[in-house]
This record gives structure tokens, C-alpha cells and sequence, in this order.
């Protein structure tokens, strides 16, 4: 395991992607709401997620140069979209949602965390 990333970019994508994210998260667009309701997350937690998000992104980024606090918050970013999986399958809302965001940003973190993080 690596304490800094190597190679840098896939981290700095992902950082930027989450961070996107957390900003759909306070104004979300119509299937981005519907997913959330469809797992019953509550409507007065939704900036919860966008604060886990941008922490997430902030600890991306900051982990380029703070050994260790990328592979953390990429960890954590694994274990948040495990988290959003399970309320998925709890919910039994799954659909395209789940396939595509859920489980592709599921992946993209995975990949991530072994590529930059484990090799």
C-alpha cells in the first residue's frame, strides 16, 4: 500500500467528480431526486451527502500531498456508495439508478483505492 497516490490523475478526476456531485446534491435533477426518495432517504438529510461529499473531495485532493488521507478518503468513499447499495437493495429500487450511479461509482471508487492506493 502507498501513502500518496501514484499515479495522481485517476484521484484528481474522482475528486472533481464527487465534488460535481455534492453540488447536484443541493439542487438535484429529477432522476437524482427520485433515487433518493426511492431509497427513503429523508428530503431534510439530503446535504448530509453533499457535506460527506466535498469532505471527500477535499480529502482527495489534500491527499496528494498528506500521506495517507487519500487512501482514507477513498476508503471512505467505498464504504459510502456500500452504504448506498444496501439502501438501494433494502428499498428494493433497483433500476437504472442503482446499475448505473450506484454501482458504477461504486466501481470507479473501488478502482481508484486499488489502482492508486493498493498496487
Amino acid at each position: 500500500m502507498t501513502i500518496l497516490p501514484d499515479p495522481v490523475w485517476p484521484v484528481v478526476v474522482l475528486a472533481v467528480v464527487v465534488f460535481g456531485d455534492g453540488l447536484l446534491t443541493f439542487r438535484p435533477p429529477r432522476t437524482i431526486a427520485a433515487c433518493l426518495d426511492g431509497v427513503g432517504f429523508p428530503r431534510d438529510w439530503w446535504w448530509v451527502l453533499a457535506v460527506v461529499k466535498f469532505l471527500a473531495a477535499a480529502g482527495l485532493v489534500a491527499g496528494l500531498w498528506i500521506p495517507g488521507l487519500g487512501a482514507a478518503a477513498s476508503v471512505g468513499l467505498v464504504v459510502y456508495f456500500l452504504c448506498a447499495a444496501a439502501a438501494h437493495l433494502r428499498a428494493d429500487y433497483i433500476g437504472r439508478d442503482f446499475w448505473l450511479n450506484c454501482l458504477g461509482m461504486l466501481l470507479v471508487c473501488l478502482a481508484v483505492l486499488i489502482f492508486c492506493f493498493l498496487t
